[in-house]
């Protein structure tokens, strides 16, 4: 999951960039995301958006060229009344990815839009079962509040969010990391990317691949 609003913005220009090249029967792209926690003080049951806002920048100003941005790309803020914090929401994706084999990307875009444009609190454990609930038909709700509330998935999240530390350095997203099967060396890259910029990265791989 997105720790960030940026996120939503710059997965539909991944999306883009992914669609463009395939298109033309290219390689294969998987996308995977990863936790990462911006704030991990945010209050654990979330907090209102505008009122996190002012307490951490004063005010939800810095907002507009976002939302502007997403527009253009196809991702709309028009309901975003949350600052979750986004523990729950990994353990989320963790259990979906695990017991249901539900794509990472997927469970992002499902998350984003209850966020952003349905106005949902991922920070609370039934907005998140309910979720499920649409997203995964067969899932064990007991089986799913058990392991949100008692934090079942927390320290492998934690475990993940260290290991990307670690590997390669990431101190703030949004981050990729872009490799292919038989190449050594992936691509590692930080900041908010035009879809150009992801079809560059996968046209040059795709060469090295041939070489």
């Amino acid at each position: 999951m997105s720790s960030n609003s940026i996120h939503k913005a710059i997965s539909k220009r991944l999306q883009k960039a992914i669609d463009h090249f395939t298109v033309n029967g290219k390689l294969p792209v998987e996308v995977e995301w990863k936790p990462y926690q911006i704030d991990p003080g945010t209050e654990p049951n979330g907090e209102e958006f505008n009122a996190y806002c002012k307490r951490r920048w004063g005010g939800s100003g810095w907002t507009q060229h976002l939302q502007s941005e997403g527009v253009k790309n196809g991702a709309r803020f028009s309901n975003w009344k949350w600052w979750p914090n986004t523990l729950r929401g990994h353990q989320w994706i963790m259990y979906g990815k695990e017991k249901h084999g539900l794509d990472t990307n997927k469970a992002n875009e499902v998350l984003f839009r209850a966020l952003y444009e349905q106005g949902e609190n991922l920070s609370d454990t039934e907005t998140l079962i309910r979720l499920a609930e649409n997203t995964l038909p067969e899932v064990d709700v007991e089986d799913l509040r058990d392991y949100i509330t008692k934090d079942k998935g927390a320290a492998r999240v934690m475990q993940e969010i260290d290991r990307g530390r670690r590997a390669f350095g990431i101190q703030g997203v949004p981050f990729f990391v872009v490799g292919a099967t038989g190449l050594a060396t992936p691509y590692a890259f930080s900041g908010a990317q035009a879809s150009e910029s992801f079809l560059e990265v996968f046209e040059e791989l795709s060469e090295k691949l041939k070489d």
